[in-house]
């Protein structure tokens, strides 16, 4: 595929945007403890998949606002597996000391997937009309746990982000639906459910579930192994070292703006798109991080990064045991109304008060049964400043249905904006 028409597409389709260049990195201080500003999601976009259809609104934008068995543990190197149905992965000591890294993938691989997003997004035309385009996506997975009812696999939540179906492909080549169990946003992780019926049984006697290493003990200059479905053409393997940890990366979201800043480690193992969500291995096959971005710039070379699984393990814990704040976090929150960015140009020239101009209000959703009501232009949640739709529905994301939140409205009366307040219990998405 050609990576300046990707580009073209994953800038215009999908929220996962290329950095622009002149924005790549800028470093805050000289020396060791460098912070890199800006990096690139790396899940892969195919492209337009379904044709834009376009409601006659002449809105330049409208997005929607949220229009098992048991408590799970991760298996660890000292852990086994509850389930004789699923097995763990398990490294020999000769694979584990071998240099050919071969035993330790053909182990490995049963335990990671290809995961398929189809997902939404809206658009405007040129002639100002607001329509919906669908979107195909590709990423990466791990088998992390599993129970009676689920297998559960974690992943990146920029990989599921805005899905409308998502589909999971095996190492056997079979594939099964999956459904979102709860993504945390701040840590760009989340975790895929899916039922163990689905399963062929073929499948469930192919299928591992990984082994989780410990990142902290971590020194630069290791070898580690990189798997996950590069540019959406199945598994392939990259091998290199950690090349150093505790890397300060921010992700920027080019429409809001807003950063969000991780702890990552740093690996020179090729990472590519598609690789979003797989595993970044120590050389006894056990998980030491999820691959999830790369510095993006003409002028560099791998430099590839993953969460530290020993920072995602209780995350990803707490989502499955449904027992963190990670849980909170998973997206069930909705508000329930359609909006347009009122940005500073957009203010100056109408008049009008800086952040989310509300187009339309769900029928029987929390903001109509707070009284919101189209016209009103919603400037804080809580005590955060919001100028867009997705600085609110980041904010949104952080609750969970049955939160109550503070919305600062203006609302034009007689030629003027005025200011009020409006408490809202927000509904299930």
């Amino acid at each position: 595929m050609d990576n300046n028409n990707w580009n073209n597409q994953n800038q215009f389709y999908t929220p996962y945007e290329e950095p622009k260049k002149d924005n790549e990195a800028k470093d805050k201080k000289e020396g060791y403890g460098k912070k890199i500003v800006k990096y690139t999601s790396i899940a892969l976009v195919f492209g337009l998949v379904a044709g834009v259809t376009f409601s006659g609104s002449s809105l330049v934008i409208k997005n929607a606002l949220g229009a098992g068995a048991g408590t799970a543990k991760l298996t660890t190197s000292a852990s086994s597996n509850s389930n004789s149905d699923i097995n763990a992965t398990a490294v020999s000591s000769s694979e584990a000391s071998s240099t050919d890294v071969s035993g330790v993938v053909s182990n490995v691989m049963p335990s990671i997937v290809a995961i398929t997003n189809m997902s939404e997004s809206e658009v405007q035309n040129f002639l100002g009309q607001s329509g919906t385009s669908q979107s195909e996506s590709a990423g990466s997975g791990i088998i992390v746990s599993e129970d009676d009812n689920n297998l559960y696999i974690v992943t990146n939540n920029h990989v599921v982000e805005d899905s409308k179906t998502l589909t999971v492909q095996f190492s056997d080549d079979s594939t099964a639906t999956a459904t979102v169990k709860g993504t945390d946003t701040s840590s760009d992780l989340a975790v895929v459910e899916v039922p163990v019926k689905s399963l062929q049984s073929s499948t469930k006697k192919t299928i591992k579930v990984a082994t989780i290493g410990d990142s902290t003990k971590l020194s630069a200059g290791e070898e580690d192994i990189a798997i996950g479905n590069a540019l959406g053409y199945g598994q392939s393997v990259t091998t290199g070292v950690i090349s150093a940890l505790n890397r300060e990366v921010s992700i920027q979201d080019e429409t809001s703006g807003e950063t969000i800043t991780n702890s990552l480690i740093q690996t020179d193992a090729a990472i590519n798109p598609g690789n979003s969500g797989g595993a970044l291995l120590n050389m006894k096959g056990e998980v030491i991080g999820i691959n999830s971005s790369k510095y993006s710039d003409t002028s560099v070379e791998g430099m590839g990064f993953a969460i530290p699984i020993s920072t995602a393990q209780p995350i990803i814990e707490g989502i499955i045991n449904g027992t963190s704040t990670a849980q909170k976090s998973s997206g069930n929150a909705s508000l329930g109304v359609y909006g347009v960015d009122v940005n500073s140009s957009v203010s100056d020239t109408y008049k009008m008060p800086e952040g989310v101009y509300i187009a339309e209000v769900v029928s029987g959703s929390a903001a109509e049964k707070a009284g919101l009501t189209q016209g009103m232009v919603i400037t804080k949640i809580d005590d955060t400043k919001v100028t867009s739709m997705q600085e609110l529905k980041s904010q949104i994301s952080k609750h969970s249905a049955g939160d109550k939140v503070k919305l600062t409205v203006e609302t034009q009366s007689s030629g003027q904006y005025k200011e009020s307040t409006v408490t809202v219990t927000l509904g299930s998405k």
